[in-house]
């Protein structure tokens, strides 16, 4: 195959499902949104920006900032970034008419799905949503309501790493035959990266792995801590990818609980699987989330998840089963959690065994990268869009 990728080239997410098809030796073509340079023999890259992120002109790590900074930047580009696609669009168009895939596929739809729907072209189209693309950006402004919209009508296929959002689709205009694929937006966890300790750990090491996000409430997982430190003192807190993060090095101050909580940068997945693995707990307090890929990895390691009460989460975690369920904007409630978890051995023991058939039966990365693989071969084999418009927005 042919397959022209639409993508952020930095992210770990997105390499990790190219590769795929790049080790299988299909012509892999990724044309990344940010200036990138990745370690893969890609046939050829090329870098379109849109919404501004070429600002820089270099390559960075996917995230980072303050929340308030994020969020900041997030209603920028939610407000003018739609006003960029036509013109990138028209870039990504050249590239796909000189290289001529047999699929384009564009990972999110914010804002890489929206262009490779303005660019569309004779090859099919599969757009990947990855979590928050409907609860948190569709709506956020008219420009974007309308152009997810025209995503949808668009596209050739949908790929989601929840059900719900295949329900969302829907709703927002993906049409009742358009075949959809339901696995992890990265394709799945490696086993051979991430598996669970012989024996389980015993010290009381919580591990965040989320980095800063906008609808992630590392605050609330701060003020959290000396909660659950007045009941079990010992406790340790281990934050990745928040080092240098001035607003997480103002809460451990402020709060007083530096000597309980560690800051670390963003660790290569080996390294971040050893830890999960000495971790009893893991926290995911997000506000708005499909399938995570740290709470895959954790519950892959043994680590107990105690996370957001939201409808995608609860696709995969059954509360007081394999995870806890809690309110990601209340520090009490977080903390309960958090306690129950660390102090329930049993809990923990039994939440492990569930979690690791849940991740062998559903999330396998050659499993679920198989049936990748399969889609791939159905759409590009599949009847054209009979009803797909012409014309562009």
């Amino acid at each position: 195959m042919r397959v022209l990728f639409v993508a952020d080239g930095r992210s770990p997410i997105a390499l990790n499902w190219i590769r795929f098809f790049v080790e299988r030796g299909d012509e892999v073509f990724l044309a990344s949104t940010f200036a990138c340079s990745p370690e893969l023999p890609l046939q050829e890259l090329a870098i379109t920006p849109v919404a501004y992120s070429g600002s820089t002109g270099r390559a960075r790590p996917p995230r980072g900032g303050s929340s308030t900074a994020l969020k900041w930047r997030s209603a920028l580009r939610h407000l003018l970034g739609p006003l960029t696609i036509p013109r990138a669009a028209r870039r990504l168009r050249g590239f796909a008419e000189r290289i001529r895939p047999d699929l384009v596929h564009a990972m999110r739809i914010p804002f890489e799905g929206m262009l490779a729907a303005d660019a569309y072209g004779a090859a099919p189209l599969l757009i990947s949503v990855w979590g928050n693309d409907f609860t948190l950006h569709a709506a956020s402004t008219a420009l974007m309501r309308h152009y997810t919209e025209w995503t949808l009508r668009v596209t050739n296929a949908l790929h989601a790493d929840c059900r719900r959002d295949i329900r969302l689709a829907r709703e927002w205009g993906l049409g009742p035959t358009r075949p959809t694929l339901v696995i992890p937006g990265g394709g799945g966890i490696r086993a051979n990266v991430f598996f669970a300790a012989a024996n389980p750990p015993v010290d009381p090491i919580v591990i965040i792995a989320r980095g800063s996000r906008a609808y992630v409430r590392n605050d609330i997982f701060f003020k959290a801590i000396p909660l659950v430190l007045a009941r079990n003192p010992n406790a340790k807190f281990v934050c990745v990818a928040l080092s240098g993060n001035s607003e997480a090095s103002r809460w451990v101050e402020k709060l007083g609980i530096g000597h309980a909580a560690t800051l670390l940068p963003q660790l290569p997945q080996a390294d971040l699987a050893e830890l999960m693995r000495r971790s009893q707990v893991m926290v995911s307090p997000g506000t708005h989330d499909g399938t995570p890929n740290s709470l895959l990895e954790g519950m892959a390691c043994g680590c107990f998840p105690v996370v957001g009460d939201l409808e995608s989460i609860r696709e995969w975690i059954r509360h007081g089963e394999n995870g806890l369920l809690a309110d990601p904007t209340n520090p009490g409630d977080l903390a309960r959690a958090i306690l129950r978890a660390l102090e329930d051995k049993n809990l923990r023991r039994e939440a492990a065994g569930l979690n690791q058939q849940l991740i062998m039966q559903r999330a396998d990365y050659a499993h679920c990268m198989s049936k990748a693989q399969d889609f791939y071969t159905r759409i590009i084999s599949g009847p054209a869009l009979t009803n797909r418009p012409t014309t562009a927005p």
